[in-house]
């Protein structure tokens, strides 16, 4: 993964003075919100910069702030809206154009034929599903795609609770509560057989930066039915993410994705999360939740 020298050394120089742990590390623990206008891949009118300008930022931060004002019809049939989606108002601190910042373009690379043929294939059965395994994961409440390393802002509810110990990281997303426990005593990764939704993480310090490495992801963890479907990962991810401390109260989350079986190269991101001060609540997905029986009543007459 690419270092990019002066976060690199900001993050060093700010964690020098951040809280440490018990074993004389920084300590993450906290609730910190990923929520940010930062676009996940580089829009069109910014094609050759990779960083804002002090201009271009404030025009970008006040539209992003525009789209959050309901407007007439915003509600029309009850279905969400802008102000609903809580998209994040205010830039990642790093100044990118995008979160994707490899390759150059800023753009997640395509998908191999073969995952954009899974991909089609997914989407097709969600279209039109036979039962409700056809559904993506996120439709039936089992997990969703902002609990799974890469962590990706989410649309709403961008919220991460983080417990720190000497012996572990705990990492759990409001969406939908699912949690990462990820062991930082030097073990392995569990055996290539044990699969996850999340799949299996294990952290290390490099310095002052947390170094996490994940592996043994299951071939449905790249379909959560949402958004358009999947980015395409596959059994083959692997997903390396470092966490630092700009200051205390910035996160610096970057990360890599390598899956040669989805994506035609790996790509990296970065962006920054900032820290709340309550914790994150209870998303109850299934409470009340009658929108997946009855889709399957209208479609598949089940």
């Amino acid at each position: 993964m690419n270092r990019f020298p002066p976060f690199a050394l900001f993050a060093a120089i700010a964690c020098a003075v951040a809280p440490a742990s018990a074993q004389n590390h920084p300590d993450l623990t906290g609730t910190w919100s990923s929520m940010t206008a930062t676009p996940l891949e580089r829009p069109a009118q910014f094609k050759d910069k990779a960083f804002f300008s002090k201009e271009e930022a404030g025009a970008f931060e006040r539209h992003a702030a525009e789209r959050t004002v309901e407007r007439p019809g915003d509600n029309v049939g009850r279905n969400y809206n802008e102000v609903f989606y809580e998209p994040g108002t205010r830039l990642s601190k790093t100044m990118r154009t995008s979160i994707v910042v490899d390759p150059a373009d800023g753009r997640i690379p395509a998908l191999t034929p073969a995952a954009a043929a899974l991909k089609k294939q997914k989407m097709d059965a969600l279209l039109h599903p036979s039962g409700v395994e056809d559904m993506g994961l996120q439709d039936r409440c089992l997990a969703f795609e902002m609990a799974a390393p890469p962590m990706i802002p989410y649309r709403y509810n961008s919220n991460y609770q983080i417990i720190q110990t000497g012996d572990a990281l705990m990492v759990s997303a409001e969406m939908a509560h699912d949690t990462r426990v990820i062991p930082l005593d030097g073990r392995a990764h569990a055996p290539s057989a044990v699969r996850f939704w999340l799949g299996d993480s294990v952290g290390h310090w490099e310095g002052n930066v947390l170094v996490v490495d994940t592996t043994n992801f299951n071939d449905a963890g790249g379909f959560y039915g949402d958004a358009g479907g999947m980015f395409g990962w596959d059994r083959n991810l692997h997903v390396v993410e470092r966490f630092s401390l700009m200051d205390p109260e910035t996160l610096l989350y970057e990360f890599s994705v390598d899956d040669p079986t989805a994506f035609t190269k790996p790509w990296n991101g970065e962006y920054t999360m900032s820290r709340g001060a309550g914790q994150a609540y209870e998303y109850a997905c299934h409470e009340g939740n009658y929108s997946l029986p009855d889709l399957l009543k209208i479609l598949v007459g089940k």
